[in-house]
């Protein structure tokens, strides 16, 4: 089991009334992008597949077995999901709601602890999968939602009042790497932020920046 896994004890022991046995069938999905997320869930059994939406298909960004914790970042920030979880196999997981999870870490610090660990060691995979990525492969999906979704005419200026989340959601990447595609168009004077309006003072230079992954398709 890895260092920043909770066991199934340490999830049942803590307000155990308010955690919840859950059992999903191989390919069924706990829960999708877009939904309200409420809930953390620690694997006890099985495997979950963590994928996301891109142009053409599915990514799959994450596959977790036992004892490893999935749908924090909804549960903490409050906010919607940004993946899709699927069950791999017959799996069992415990479910969490935030007062719970936050019931836990007070009560249990080095839960908190090993959380902080395992979304850590995360941060910095995702750091080396972004490092691993063609800029080709981020830039590409953002420069089309920003031409297709920016009212105004196909050449001159394009404005657009939006954010990062609704970016990500709109080009179908994760935030991070989404913020990751902005730095890139920024560092070529091809787009910069003024609040929270991105301006390309010339479409067609922005526009360009999509032509090696064209060409390669």
């Amino acid at each position: 089991m890895g260092r920043g896994a909770l066991t199934s004890g340490e999830t049942t022991q803590i307000q155990v009334r308010r955690a919840f046995q859950r059992s999903f069938a191989d390919g069924e999905t706990v829960f999708d992008e877009g939904d309200r997320g409420v809930d953390l869930y620690v694997i006890q059994s099985g495997r979950i597949e963590i994928s996301r939406a891109v142009p053409g298909g599915r990514r799959v960004v994450a596959d977790l077995g036992p004892g490893e914790f999935f749908g924090e970042m909804s549960v903490v920030l409050g906010e919607t999901r940004t993946a899709r979880a699927v069950a791999v196999g017959e799996t069992e997981l415990i479910e969490l709601d935030g007062e719970t999870l936050e019931a836990m870490c007070i009560e249990r610090p080095e839960i908190a602890i090993r959380m902080i660990q395992r979304l850590a060691t995360r941060l910095i995979a995702a750091e080396r999968r972004l490092a691993a990525i063609g800029l080709d492969e981020l830039v590409t999906p953002l420069v089309r939602h920003l031409l297709a979704t920016a009212p105004g005419e196909a050449t001159g200026e394009l404005r657009l009042t939006t954010t990062l989340r609704d970016l990500a959601e709109g080009c179908r990447l994760s935030m991070q790497e989404t913020h990751h595609a902005l730095h890139q168009l920024m560092d070529q004077k091809l787009i910069r932020l003024v609040g929270e309006e991105l301006i390309a003072p010339d479409r067609a230079a922005l526009s360009s920046a999509m032509e090696p992954a064209d060409r390669a398709a």
